[in-house]
């Protein structure tokens, strides 16, 4: 009897312990050769359930034993708590079982270095304010809204009194739905209760537009909370609005260069136009391609999917306010672009065979070797380079070859599963352009980029012209976002971030990139060609942008979750013209064709400044682009191709330095110019 109780009181406090040890079963496993889709699923006993689960992936809810989505290669841990707060960690790793897997998985480490490096907040590193995102306030919405709902929602009467406190979950009002009837509203936070309608107001109505535009018509109270809350990830992981360095590089570049050459983004337009429509063109002039062809080159690189893909993606996150931001960066941009293709021009090399060489690559080493910085000049001038080509071939290429075949695959199912043949395809189409070189390309984009851009801006304009009687709501609705933006976008300076953001990645302002097309302008005067630059952040940005933000705010789009980039702008043009997302699929591929075209060419340009400037080193190059064509179309190469796009950004660095160091002699250029321009010293084709 005393061995039996011995034993007991041994043994049950060991029983105990083993009793709150979690176990962990796992299955870990690779679904298929497509990048990026491993999985992990937990099967936890021991301790004491419910348990928690803190995954590393920020999208993986705290309540998910499993995770999918993961990257092969890369390691990914999880904290399993209990109710008890016992935990354990544990680290899988999804085994890369084909060479695109490796790739990537090797590519990610290196993604992640340059974005901290690109994407780094030196603000918020100094201390001057906290990025963590946190909301005052609960939203009270009807229950079971949604965007698509078609449904008229009256307020029957409050259970509980304003400025009241509430629980979670209590009743707190009786909502009539012209469909479903009653419908009971409970709070969805803790706190004091602001009523936003009266007792019988409609609340949302469906076909009231000002309802549909105006965000968040459709809640009828808000909840303000006893003290600030953390808004998180899925993970439990905080939401952070950081103000990027590559950002504030950009957009406080484009603002110097527009106070240092006296306002020549808003002064120039006029005498841009003339340019590009020809008045100017002198056929004795040096160069390969007038004004329109070097304007349509550079317009091709930047048009493309990020103005379709990239301004959903800007709304989604930043609401319809970051369509005011959006304008003002692109209007700034207009700047940047004339300082660096007046230098991009007057810095350019003609060789004997006629072939023209220019460029950053150029004006970073011989102009700053004019100023006794030969050592700098030549280590700007190859360290951009080096980050255009791998751009061109990247951001500039694979990425438009692999979305442009998505796209059209998802419109068209007989192209499912046929990338290779469809990058053969597109790189014969490629090819047979870029042979020919930057008069062929020229060419091309002369008659691509305003058949493509006609039929989106004509398209836009039919839907805002239906939805005509929106136009009010829409622009509150941008105007309140902008300078009343809530919390959960980033306050006004969060939406001011997303809108510069997507201006200064679309228009390419200050990358360098447009000086190559540029530099082969048929011109006596760099600084025309600086003019005939001034008017592409427009078109690109305060005309194609604006008009893809306008369409998903004047059709209600902007409130829509779970639907991103070109499928969202699809569905907002399909309201209006259910035939259209065939129509924008081919205008995608137009948009990412004319991009490789123009890509091709600054590729090619760094490519000869690094490897000699002959025939045969412009073959090569040309010969391994096509390839990357194919590569692109065929193959998902996700952290690749994520790199290879951050280099584009990456090269803003080394043009802006050299551009602020020569922005005294652009100045000086630009009032020359001027001067000819006034005393009719121009050439100046005679009217008709």
């Amino acid at each position: 009897m005393v061995r039996s109780v011995f034993l007991i009181l041994f043994l049950f406090p060991l029983m105990a312990l083993h009793a709150q040890l979690l176990e962990v079963k796992e299955k870990i496993g690779n679904i298929s050769d497509v990048i990026n889709d491993g999985f992990v699923e937990l099967q936890v006993s021991g301790g004491v359930p419910p348990y928690t689960y803190k995954w590393s992936k920020s999208d993986i809810p705290l309540d998910s034993p499993s995770a999918y989505g993961l990257t092969e290669g890369i390691p990914y841990t999880v904290k399993i708590t209990d109710s008890r707060g016992n935990s354990m960690t544990r680290s899988y790793e999804i085994k890369p079982e084909i060479i695109t897997e490796h790739f990537n998985g090797a590519a990610v480490p290196f993604v992640e270095k340059l974005g901290a490096f690109l994407f780094w907040d030196p603000f918020s590193a100094m201390g001057i304010y906290d990025p963590i995102v946190y909301v005052d306030v609960k939203k009270v919405p009807v229950a079971g809204w949604t965007p698509a709902t078609e449904d008229k929602f009256v307020l029957k009467h409050w259970t509980v009194e304003n400025d009241m406190q509430v629980h979670e979950g209590d009743l707190i009002a009786i909502v009539e739905s012209s469909k479903e009837g009653k419908i009971n509203i409970y709070a969805n936070a803790t706190g004091i209760l602001n009523q936003l309608s009266k007792k019988g107001e409609v609340i949302y109505d469906s076909e009231n537009n000002k309802d549909v535009i105006e965000v968040g018509a459709h809640n009828l109270a808000e909840i303000k909370y006893l003290e600030p809350v953390m808004v998180t990830h899925p993970n439990g992981d905080p939401i952070s609005h950081n103000i990027p360095l590559i950002v504030i590089w950009l957009i406080f570049g484009a603002a110097f260069f527009t106070v240092k050459m006296g306002f020549i983004n808003f002064k120039g337009m006029k005498h841009s136009i003339d340019l590009a429509r020809g008045k100017y063109d002198d056929p004795s002039a040096p160069g390969k391609i007038n004004h329109f062809q070097t304007m349509t080159t550079a317009v091709s690189a930047t048009v493309g999917l990020g103005n379709i893909a990239g301004v959903a993606l800007a709304i989604s996150i930043g609401g319809a306010g970051a369509t005011f931001w959006m304008i003002i960066a692109g209007i700034l941009g207009m700047a940047s672009k004339f300082v660096e293709c007046t230098l991009g021009l007057k810095y350019r090399f003609i060789n004997s065979e006629g072939k023209i060489f220019g460029g950053p690559m150029n004006y970073l080493e011989y102009g700053l070797k004019r100023r006794n910085l030969k050592w700098l000049g030549k280590f700007l001038a190859v360290l951009f380079a080096v980050l255009c080509i791998g751009a061109s071939m990247g951001g500039g290429n694979m990425f438009q070859a692999n979305q442009s075949f998505e796209i059209l695959a998802g419109q068209f199912e007989f192209m499912e599963g046929k990338g290779f043949y469809f990058g053969l395809g597109l790189a014969a189409l490629v090819g047979a352009v870029i042979i020919g070189g930057i008069e062929s390309i020229g060419k091309v984009t002369g008659r691509v980029v305003p058949l493509m851009a006609a039929v989106y801006v004509i398209s836009a304009f039919v839907v805002i012209g239906v939805n005509y009687e929106n136009i009010g709501s829409a622009f509150s609705a941008i105007y309140n976002g902008a300078f009343n933006a809530s919390a959960l976008n980033g306050g006004v300076i969060g939406v001011l971030i997303v809108g510069f953001q997507r201006a200064a990645f679309s228009s390419e302002s200050g990358i360098g990139s447009a000086a190559i097309a540029h530099s082969a302008g048929k011109t006596h005067h760099p600084a025309s060609e600086g003019y005939v630059a001034l008017i592409e952040p427009f078109i690109d940005t305060v005309v194609i942008c604006t008009l893809t933000a306008l369409v998903l705010i004047f059709t209600g789009m902007h409130e829509v979750d779970g639907i991103g980039g070109v499928q969202l702008t699809s569905s907002a043009f399909a309201t209006v013209m259910p035939w259209f997302p065939y129509v924008l699929s081919l205008v995608v591929f137009l948009f990412a064709f004319s991009t490789m075209i123009s890509w091709s060419y600054y590729g090619m340009r760094a490519w000869t400044y690094l490897f000699g400037k002959t025939t045969t080193s412009e073959l090569i190059y040309k010969a391994i682009f096509l390839v990357f064509v194919v590569i692109g179309a065929s193959v998902g190469l996700g952290a690749v191709l994520d790199f290879s796009d951050m280099m584009i950004l990456s090269m803003a660095f080394p043009n802006i330095i050299g551009l602020y160091i020569m922005s005294g002699e652009v100045r000086n250029d630009l009032r020359e110019y001027t001067r000819k321009l006034k005393a009719g010293e121009l050439f100046k084709k005679p009217s008709v």
